[in-house]
C-alpha cells in the first residue's frame, strides 16, 4: 500500500480545487505535484493564468496561492505499479471536504480519466459537486498538444474571477 506523501496546497482564500488521481514515482520522490519534467500541468497552468512558468516548488506553491488554487489528489492510499493510473487498486480517497469547509471553493476540477472516474465514485457523495474533468496534462495523453490542454484548461478561469 502506498501512501499519498504531498501535503495540499490551499489557503481560506482558494476559489478553485484542482484534483489528480495520486502523485507519480517523480513526485513523490521530489515531494510535489507534477514533478515529472514532460508532465505539462505547470506549463499549462501559467499559460493560462500568464505567468512565468514556476520551476521550484516555492514558486509553484506562490503561484497557486496568489492565483487562489487548491491543489491536491483525490486518492490517500492505493496500490499503484510505478506511476500508472491504470495499475491503481485498492483506493482510500482523501479528505477532500476538510479542504472544501476551510476555503472558498465553489468549482473542482480533476486532471484526466483517472481522477475524475475516482473522485466521482467515491469524494462526489459526499460533497455533492460536481468535477469538472479536464484532459490530462500527464505525458502519457501525448495525443493532447499543448496548445490543445492550455484551450481545454482555460474553463478554469471563468471560476477564478
Amino acid at each position: 500500500m502506498m501512501l499519498h506523501n504531498v501535503p495540499p496546497v490551499f489557503d481560506e482564500h482558494s476559489k478553485i480545487l484542482i484534483l489528480g488521481s495520486f502523485p507519480s514515482v517523480k513526485s513523490r520522490e521530489e515531494g510535489f505535484f507534477y514533478a515529472h519534467p514532460q508532465n505539462r500541468f505547470w506549463k499549462v497552468l501559467s499559460a493560462i493564468l500568464g505567468c512565468v512558468t514556476p520551476s521550484t516548488i516555492e514558486e509553484k506553491r506562490t503561484m497557486l496561492i496568489q492565483h487562489n488554487i487548491a491543489l491536491w489528489d483525490v486518492i490517500h492510499s492505493c496500490n499503484i505499479k510505478g506511476s500508472g493510473d491504470s495499475s491503481i487498486t485498492d483506493v482510500v480517497p482523501n479528505d477532500i471536504e476538510s479542504i472544501i469547509k476551510s476555503t472558498q471553493v465553489k468549482a473542482i476540477f480533476v486532471n484526466g480519466k483517472t481522477a475524475s472516474r475516482l473522485y466521482d465514485k467515491y469524494i462526489f457523495p459526499k460533497t455533492n459537486i460536481k468535477a469538472i474533468a479536464l484532459p490530462s496534462t500527464s505525458p502519457a495523453n501525448a495525443a493532447r498538444s499543448l496548445e490543445n490542454l492550455i484551450k481545454a484548461w482555460s474553463v478554469i478561469l471563468e471560476h477564478l474571477s
